[in-house]
């Protein structure tokens, strides 16, 4: 039996793109070139230029293309263990290989390549925030969130100290200093007597 053409080119995307994995890891992204992933590959260069017109939109979709989790909300009727069940679960991702250190190859990435930068947010960063912000939308409407507080500020100040350690001081993420921020957040999120 024979594979036909479009299964023949996704087992053939699927092979780039862990070979494009496969590489960062063992080198760093700095290093990682078409030529290189075309040779683990067994590809032409033409072949992956085909489908993807910069290294960097190639690494962003192999990143993505990675089976992980999708950073939900559950719905418990309690934002706070809402939130810190999804936060935990987030820097669990982060904090860890090879999402963790591919994560930040990528998002560095993203501050030279405007289009590696625009999918980023598209296909993660957006989804990621829309999510949150639902979430917190509904614990409003219940009563459980200050109903003038910004969510798109609670949205800046949940993400900026994750981000923070991971690409700036590189200190561990960890689930203790989630509860912290939280304890800080939450002091003035809740609704005032």
């Amino acid at each position: 039996m024979s594979t036909s053409q479009p299964e023949r080119a996704v087992a053939r995307t699927q092979v780039i793109m862990q070979s494009t994995l496969a590489l960062a890891q063992e080198s760093g992204y700095a290093k990682l070139s078409i030529e290189a992933v075309a040779a683990r590959a067994g590809v032409g260069k033409h072949t992956i230029y085909r489908r993807w017109p910069s290294k960097g939109l190639l690494f962003l979709d192999s990143l993505l293309s990675l089976n992980e989790p999708v950073l939900d909300f559950p719905d418990t009727g309690d934002v706070l263990a809402d939130l810190r069940q999804q936060t935990y679960a987030a820097v669990d991702l982060l904090a860890n290989p090879p999402w963790g250190p591919l994560y930040q190859s990528l998002v560095g990435e993203a501050q030279h390549d405007p289009a590696v930068a625009a999918g980023l947010s598209e296909r993660f960063i957006r989804p990621q925030t829309d999510r949150t912000v639902a979430r917190l939308k509904s614990a409003q409407d219940q009563g459980q969130v200050a109903p003038d507080f910004d969510l798109d500020l609670v949205m800046a100040i949940l993400s900026g100290p994750l981000y923070f350690r991971l690409l700036i001081t590189q200190e561990p993420m960890t689930h203790d200093y989630v509860d912290r921020i939280f304890e800080a957040l939450f002091a003035g999120l809740s609704p005032r007597g």
